[in-house]
């Protein structure tokens, strides 16, 4: 059971120096103890520290709030994410795009260990001409200190997915300021947990949630970035060194007070900043003058809530689902190999292995069949590509698909398959393993909230591609056709060329087939010879 401090502490220090577990805190002049730090001291002594190093044994076990208490006064956050309970947009350059695989695959990315013995995981940009490599920090604080040896890998193994989402929200606030790299944005708990389904969930304590809204919210502000971009287009090349994608700028703790002057953590917010990285890619100014760039997507909410709900069971999913938010923007028809899905799933090593040993090829078979199944339940359907991923080395769950919701339309289907040499149920084929490292998926159908972008795009390339072929159509004139429409009109060559503003020579090169005329002076001569 965890312990409190009323209003009659004497404010010595005593317990604070002594606390094993860093729980007792100091706001102001005032002590508190962090209920999701406090545990008794349970594995450290038999008896609570605070209570034998207090002279007036101040300290008293915690009991759960009853009744309503008032309501504190809290700083006005910045507007609520998701206006449409759909999506919201969201910064999506690549610095965004590899801190989001790195909170979410950790120690399966291919780190590398500098001379120094620093840690970073790098990533070469335009064929090579440029990079990005990014660092795990020692804290908060201004300047970027990479952790190194050991302590550099603990904190990698200690990354959590879900920072992953909340690296995602900062990401969408940012694209609401126009100078995001100047602007602060204010987020408080209550938000959180709304964008992360956490308050729906009834199971879990307000300290648990407070604490676990605390840990993901500061990673994502740990990792420093380098970045050296090359020259793109008009936008002249630069280099970043050592820059925070993230400040934490503060870190503000609500109370409230109980009859007995005991204090009660009920509430967060946080104040952050975009680091440097805005100001080349999430620039709206500098990308109107070609300077800058000002890249952006559009986050699903439902991303979010999925990810947080199938991190445990399905992490290999979740993953994806992270990648392909990026991925997704690229456009419809960028095919994926399945050893690519692997490797951000699972990792190189765990892949490398499976390739190696027969009983470990078998589990992560299992496992990426599994993971394609919970990415189809929430709306991700894969499409197989046919030549290369063809239906007898599918998952059992796309065969059934087709499997009809009528009872009597299904007993026909068993039949019809009971009757075939080859069955839905029969075991994979030998090789196929080697099959599915040679296989593609051609692209996802994304569910309702991560389409909208790309099905604007697509509607407007299709509207344009419509209007290009009706005008093809109707404009394209033959020498034959030009030619009937003047005799039929009565004009000669002379009346028709002072009609359109040309020369005699050009009416009679196009009549004769030794000059094809452009588009706007076909429609031109559809309209002085009534063929519009």
């Amino acid at each position: 059971m965890a312990y409190k401090i009323p209003g009659t502490c004497l404010k010595c220090d005593s317990c604070r120096t002594h606390c094993p577990t860093g729980a007792i805190k100091v706001e102001g002049d005032d002590y508190w103890i962090d209920p999701s730090l406090c545990n008794n001291c349970e594995g450290y002594y038999s008896e609570p520290q605070c209570l034998t190093y207090c002279p007036i044994d101040c300290p008293l076990p915690s009991e759960p709030k009853k009744g309503r208490y008032k309501a504190e006064t809290r700083p006005i956050t910045n507007p609520d994410l998701f206006a449409n309970g759909r999506n919201n947009p969201f910064a999506s350059s690549i610095l965004i795009w590899e801190l989001c695989n790195l909170l979410a695959q950790r120690q399966s990315l291919p780190w590398k260990v500098e001379p120094s013995g620093q840690p970073c995981y790098e990533r070469s940009i335009n064929g090579g001409r440029g990079g990005i490599s990014l660092k795990i920090t020692e804290s908060l604080s201004n300047e970027a200190v990479p952790l190194m040896g050991k302590q550099a890998v603990k904190a990698i193994e200690s990354l959590d997915i879900r920072a992953a989402c909340m690296h995602l929200i900062y990401a969408a606030y940012a694209t609401a300021l126009e100078k995001p790299w100047e602007e602060e944005f204010l987020i408080s708990d209550r938000q959180i947990e709304e964008y992360l389904g956490l308050d729906k969930r009834k199971d879990l304590s307000k300290a648990f949630k407070l604490a676990l809204i605390r840990e993901i919210a500061l990673q994502p502000c740990l990792i420093s970035a380098s970045l050296d971009w090359p020259k793109q287009g008009r936008v002249n090349g630069f280099s970043v060194s050592g820059t925070r994608l993230w400040h934490l700028l503060e870190i503000q703790h609500h109370f409230q007070e109980d009859e007995l002057g005991c204090k009660y953590l009920v509430g967060l917010t946080f104040k952050i900043r975009a680091g440097i990285w805005a100001q080349y890619f999430l620039n709206k100014q500098g990308c109107k003058e070609r300077t800058a760039f000002y890249q952006y997507g559009i986050l699903p909410k439902s991303l979010l809530t999925n990810v947080m709900s199938i991190w445990q069971q399905h992490e290999g999913a979740a993953r994806m689902m992270l990648w392909l938010l990026f991925k997704a923007k690229m456009g419809k028809e960028q095919r994926v190999t399945v050893p690519t899905l692997m490797r951000i799933a699972y990792g190189e090593e765990k892949l490398a292995l499976a390739s190696q040993m027969r009983e470990e090829r078998k589990r992560l078979l299992r496992t990426f069949e599994s993971d394609l199944e919970c990415l189809n339940h929430h709306g991700i359907k894969a499409i197989f590509d046919p030549v290369t991923y063809p239906p007898e080395i599918q998952p059992l769950w796309a065969k059934l698909s087709e499997l009809p919701d009528d009872a009597d339309d299904a007993l026909d289907f068993w039949i019809n398959d009971g009757g075939n040499d080859s069955r839905i149920t029969d075991i994979g084929p030998r090789g196929k393993w080697n099959s599915l490292m040679n296989a593609r998926i051609l692209w996802f159908e994304l569910p309702v909230g991560w389409e909208q972008q790309s099905s604007e795009n697509d509607k407007k390339k299709r509207t344009n591609r419509i209007k290009r072929t009706k005008q093809n159509e109707q404009v394209v004139l033959s020498a034959e056709q030009i030619l009937a429409a003047r005799k039929r009109q009565g004009m000669s060559q002379r009346d028709l060329a002072k009609m359109t503003g040309k020369s005699q020579s050009w009416i009679r090169d196009l009549e004769k087939g030794r000059l094809s005329a452009k588009l706007e002076d076909q429609a031109l001569l559809r309209k002085v010879l009534g063929l519009a």
